[in-house]
């Protein structure tokens, strides 16, 4: 297969904001003929029907004293607790795997928060409840903008609702459910996984909620040979806590319920998987150290509280073979975050009330003993095959670094640890790449395996020149990983799609909320062998979507007289960097001035009509397999 190297200037020019504001993207959306699930403005009583009261003393009546639209709305009153509110059922008008919106204007009578939040409740019986929105209401008439939400097929009793504080009555009106719009990945582009796969395994972290959409698998079935579960394998989702009260006061039963969804996906599609956490301060209930698993019981002893670690650990590992035998756990992070960014261990106290930077471990063991022991449970426990990681955040602070190397050392003579995990949670502004490499080269000299876990680099700025900034800085932290390749063995980014990230406010991975590459992808590839792009491919749907599957050819483009069309830059390739010079051109800008052969070859649409965002466009269709052959339209 044909290789060619990708030019720096690929990185900048596909984030271009003239592009995006000139031309429609070819990858924008599949919108179904009907969007509509329910919508309801309440001016004929009878919609109000479809909602019902959480605490089931509410309320719910059509009024016509406040309406956003129209003259009436749907008020909710009597509300005894903060969670009292309106619900609205979902099983029996969503499909599980299809992503919709959720929109409202909503109001109550004086100052107040109001949340647009969701729940559901999984096979074990447990409830989960996630916000998915806030607004703040004066008084008047608030918007809660198109919300996205998507749930998994093993899920029941799916809500969403509306909640305030205190007891005041709730006012909503304009209230729409419609399927999200369904963007198609760009599946022309290198894949990440592909090209990394000399060197280490490339990895993404999802929750259950965000791998509902098929796109968001399609998108990791195309870059990502690695998964870690972004919060359904934590202490705090898999813990069961009436099992565990049955079960006695030693042995904590665990329930894998919460990780099924994307357990189930890593086993169908044999996707490796990276366990995350056994022992953590946080997202660890306060109950799990105390007796009886009482919120208000005595703290454990230290021996006792090591009885009920090691049969956490085992039970853990017992379900994962139980359950998922066939799922390659080629990792698991055993002990995360004991260290502050000075290197001292974290202080005592409980997580819920005391804080952040304090550990129930730490009130109980007094230190950070309590980590050899969970690695030797881990050791005697794990599945064949799967290395043991610490794993930390700030891992470049230099004394915090001091600390991991030294613990690590320790555990390595002790033949219990394999790795360390670096979380490499970073700003375009911090830490700098010399100080990432630093820590790096410290890890190295362990000689135990690196891998990169939670990669993600934010930005505040969101301008064409913030994105090429946060583009270099991950180009400059790649080239530093790759120079000590041959000590790591995977790297994992936190998340898809910027909106779905943790960090979303500040855009920080590598794929845009429409799945389409931002110039931090094509940064990190830059200077790989990348497989020409040619080859017949299936242009993907969703269940959602009334698009038809079609396979496409890639004819080459058309060659006559000389003249090679689409090739506007006159470089003997016809690329995306063609559709950006076509955009530069029809949007008069003096820096790109297409000579007289690219004029020739860049009229692709309706040849002799000259040169239009038409042109850029089927170029970019050309280049996205939608239609074949260029030139398009004659």
């Amino acid at each position: 297969m044909k290789k060619n190297k990708l030019k720096k200037v690929f990185c900048g020019v596909l984030g271009t904001a003239m592009l995006c504001s000139m031309l429609p993207s070819v990858y924008a959306v599949d919108v179904p003929v009907d969007r509509t699930v329910f919508v309801s403005d309440f001016e004929d009583g009878k919609d109000v029907s479809e909602f019902t009261g959480r605490g089931g003393v509410e309320k719910i009546e059509i009024v016509t004293n406040s309406a956003h639209s129209g003259t009436s709305s749907m008020r909710v009153s009597g509300r005894e607790k903060n969670w009292n509110g309106p619900q609205f059922l979902l099983d029996n008008k969503c499909k599980a795997g299809v992503e919709y919106t959720v929109s409202a204007w909503v109001r109550t009578e004086w100052y107040n928060q109001i949340n647009l939040s969701m729940e559901y409740t999984d096979t074990a019986g447990e409830r989960h409840y996630t916000n998915l929105k806030s607004v703040v209401s004066q008084g008047e008439w608030v918007e809660i903008p198109e919300t996205k939400l998507s749930f998994s097929e093993d899920v029941k009793n799916v809500y969403v609702y509306f909640e305030c504080n205190d007891k005041a009555d709730i006012y909503v009106d304009d209230f729409a459910l419609l399927v999200a719009p369904v963007h198609q990945i760009e599946s022309d582009i290198p894949s990440l996984k592909e090209l990394y796969s000399p060197y280490f395994k490339i990895g993404t972290a999802v929750t259950t909620s965000e791998l509902a959409p098929q796109s968001t698998k399609d998108l990791i079935d195309k870059h990502f040979n690695s998964i870690t579960l972004g919060n359904e394998l934590k202490p705090d989702a898999i813990l069961d806590r009436n099992a565990s009260i049955a079960a006695g006061n030693d042995n904590p039963q665990v329930n894998l319920a919460s990780a099924k969804s994307i357990l189930n996906y890593c086993r169908d599609n044999k996707i490796p998987v990276r366990g995350h956490v056994l022992v953590w301060h946080s997202q660890t209930p306060d109950w799990f150290f105390k007796e009886n698993y009482a919120d208000d019981g005595e703290w454990l002893s230290k021996d006792a509280m090591l009885v009920r670690m090691e049969n956490y650990i085992k039970n853990v590992f017992e379900a994962i073979e139980k359950e998922y035998s066939d799922v390659d756990f080629y990792a698991w992070d055993v002990v995360n975050e004991i260290w502050l960014d000075d290197g001292n261990p974290r202080q005592p106290g409980e997580q819920g009330s005391s804080g952040s930077n304090n550990s129930a471990w730490v009130k109980i063991f007094g230190d950070n003993s309590f980590v050899d022991y969970a690695f030797e449970y881990a050791r005697k426990y794990a599945p064949e095959g799967c290395k043991l990681y610490y794993n930390d955040f700030n891992e470049y602070m230099p004394q915090k670094t001091d600390a991991i190397v030294a613990m690590a050392n320790r555990l390595k003579e002790k033949g219990l640890i394999d790795g360390i995990g670096m979380q490499s949670h970073l700003d375009v502004n911090f830490p700098g790449v010399s100080a990432y490499k630093k820590a790096l080269a410290k890890f190295a000299e362990t000689g135990l395996d690196i891998q990169v876990t939670e990669l993600d680099a934010t930005t505040s700025d969101k301008s064409e020149a913030g994105f090429e900034t946060q583009a270099k800085y991950y180009s400059d932290i790649m080239d530093a990983i790759m120079e000590y390749k041959d000590s790591i063995s995977a790297v994992v980014f936190w998340g898809t799609t910027d909106d779905k990230s943790w960090r979303a406010s500040k855009s920080p991975l590598l794929f845009n909320e429409d799945y389409t590459a931002k110039p931090a992808f094509y940064s990190i590839i830059d200077g790989l062998d990348v497989p020409d792009t040619t080859t017949s491919t299936v242009a993907p749907t969703t269940e959602a979507s009334t698009t038809e599957t079609t396979v496409v050819s890639s004819e080459e483009p058309t060659k006559s007289e000389g003249v090679l069309y689409g090739d506007a830059n006159d470089d003997g390739v016809v690329d995306v960097a063609d559709v950006v010079a076509v955009a530069s051109y029809v949007g008069d800008n003096e820096n790109n001035k297409l000579g007289e052969k690219g004029l020739k070859n860049a009229d692709v649409h309706a040849v002799g009509n000259g040169i239009t965002a038409d042109d850029a466009l089927a170029v970019q269709q050309y280049l996205a397999k939608i239609v074949t052959s260029l030139p398009v339209g004659e």
